[in-house]
């Protein structure tokens, strides 16, 4: 049975730790489940990402901004989520469209109900079944954020959004929680600040709660 599953979160939430981990622990149980990304997922929407990113000097436009993202969506759930779903596999998102209204709209100030038709457009008005939350105090993130970018891999290096000024991500978590209070039946808010199986153990129990989950004895491992 199909499945699609956001996982949300700010800027070193853990939400690509967990989202990796959910993925092996579905496939153990004889699921298929697809990990993909955003904006990414496609060519068109890894070379999108390169400039969003923008670890160089150039600058995007909060409108600018939105837009990639809405084409790098389209490109995503054309391409990549609706064949996985219509074949029959489960599909874990690290980000969607929620992260577009907390980013876009609560972070950098555009109007909401224009962000919410583009993302109904550019989704093809695909919803996630459910979206897990990935909180954590802002202060915590962004350190966990910068501890990644020294560990010198580039793709771990500092990008432009973990350069924004603390206002910034306060306004996304706010966001994020003001979107999981509107819609609690799909929402699940996991306290971010555990540690890494802490955390899987409760995404564990989020998933588990889902019907047609195979179990073994003996635990979620």
């Amino acid at each position: 049975m199909k499945r699609f599953i956001t996982f949300e979160g700010g800027e070193g939430s853990g939400k690509t730790t967990q989202i990796k981990l959910a993925a092996d622990w579905l496939r153990e149980r004889g699921i298929p489940a697809l990990s993909t990304a955003e904006p990414g997922g496609t060519p068109l929407g890894r070379k999108i990402r390169e400039l969003l990113l923008n670890r160089g000097s150039w600058t995007i436009g909060a409108e600018a901004e939105l837009l990639l993202f809405a084409a790098a969506r389209a490109q995503h759930v054309r391409e990549t989520i609706l064949p996985a779903l219509e074949a029959g596999q489960w599909v874990l998102c690290d980000r969607f469209a929620d992260a577009t209204l907390a980013y876009q709209g609560f972070g950098r100030g555009l109007d909401a109900g224009f962000i919410r038709t583009l993302n109904a457009f550019s989704a093809q008005a695909l919803k996630p079944e459910m979206t897990l939350l990935f909180d954590l105090p802002v202060e915590a993130g962004l350190a966990r954020a910068k501890k990644r970018a020294a560990g010198g891999r580039p793709e771990a290096a500092e990008d432009r959004f973990e350069r924004e000024e603390r206002a910034f991500h306060g306004r996304i978590r706010e966001g994020y929680l003001s979107l999981a209070a509107a819609e609690p039946e799909r929402f699940r808010i996991i306290d971010g600040a555990g540690s890494v199986e802490t955390v899987h153990c409760e995404v564990c129990r989020c998933l588990e709660a889902l019907p047609q989950i195979p179990f073994r004895e003996g635990g979620r491992a």
